[in-house]
């Protein structure tokens, strides 16, 4: 325990850069009382609202919550969003370069009705089609800048929510560039695009996820095995981290080790954002010099406290020290 809370000492000097689909998370909170007489839907009777950064931005704002030194890259729209979204990363003390706009393309927000702590529904504003050639040059160049440039960076994260900055020639520069500079790379996929994250340090997949892409039905630990080890011969990476909810997380590492760390959730209220909190805290134990199996136990610690929280969620340094602890 004394050795994990050390690394969390470390948390302020490590600097990770966060390249990703970039969202906003708009909430109206509210109560139910009574069915639509127009049509059998809910009223939900809006009590307040709020808004937060979602998606890449999430692992982001995780990160600065946990004292860490971030920097964003990704896409947003010339609107309201995107402006909000601006303010957000300068009011963190980072630099606004990487986000860049594309003409045509809004930035993607996710709206979501909740109502006695259960979401009612969402709807999405948003453009998935990838990224032009030209935002994908100026997206290279501002990472360029800071992983060879006086700024320097500890560790790598790939937000990829297929929404259309994650392309297969953005991704195989970047990784290039980062095993070049000998930084780590961690990336939170999806299954369409997994073949692109090909020898990267760690993969995050959760339990859905890591089934498709192995293409092994996972329904007990023999299975479970089988498809941790597929993935990580598909992938040629260090390590496939499998996120499985109540059942916690299972490491596998190229070296033929695996460790099952148990879930320290106490409750579990809402699971939106838990991944991005899971490969936040990963990057910056890695980052502070924990081995795969502690950032790993880290990020488990840290998920089991925010999926504890009703909505998108972060987990302060504090917060996290605390869990450790209990």
């Amino acid at each position: 325990m004394s050795r994990l809370l050390s690394y969390l000492d470390k948390f302020p000097k490590a600097k990770i850069l966060v390249v990703g689909d970039l969202m906003v998370d708009y909430y109206m909170w509210g109560n139910v009382s009574r069915i639509s007489p127009e049509a059998p839907v809910p009223v939900v009777e809006v009590t307040d609202e709020s808004i937060r950064p979602g998606g890449a931005a999430n692992v982001f704002n995780n990160i600065v919550a946990l004292e860490g030194q971030a920097d964003l890259c990704g896409v947003i729209g010339a609107d309201e969003s995107g402006r909000w979204l601006q303010q957000e990363v300068k009011r963190c003390g980072a630099n606004i370069e990487g986000l860049v706009s594309e003409d045509h393309r809004p930035t993607i927000q996710k709206t979501r009705i909740v109502a006695h702590s259960q979401q009612v529904v969402r709807y999405d504003r948003e453009k998935r089609h990838p990224i032009s050639s030209s935002t994908q040059h100026k997206i290279f160049e501002f990472i360029l800048n800071k992983i060879e440039g006086n700024h320097g960076c500890d560790c790598l994260v790939l937000s990829d929510y297929a929404k259309g900055v994650i392309t297969q020639e953005l991704t195989k520069d970047l990784l290039s560039l980062a095993k070049k500079n000998g930084v780590p790379t961690i990336v939170d996929p999806k299954v369409n695009h997994m073949d692109y994250y090909r020898e990267v340090t760690v993969v995050t997949p959760n339990h859905l996820e890591a089934s498709q892409a192995s293409g092994v039905d996972i329904i007990n630990e023999q299975s479970l095995l089988e498809a941790g080890h597929r993935l990580l011969r598909r992938l040629n990476c260090e390590s496939v981290l499998i996120t499985r909810g109540e059942k916690g997380m299972s490491l596998f590492e190229k070296n033929g080790e695996v460790t099952h760390i148990p879930t320290m959730a106490k409750a579990v209220f809402d699971v939106t954002g838990a991944g991005d909190t899971v490969v936040g805290t990963l990057a910056l134990g890695l980052a502070a010099g924990a081995t795969l199996t502690e950032a790993a136990t880290l990020a488990n610690y840290a998920a089991g406290v925010v999926v504890g929280i009703v909505g998108t969620a972060t987990v302060s340094r504090q917060m996290l020290k605390e869990a450790i602890r209990a």
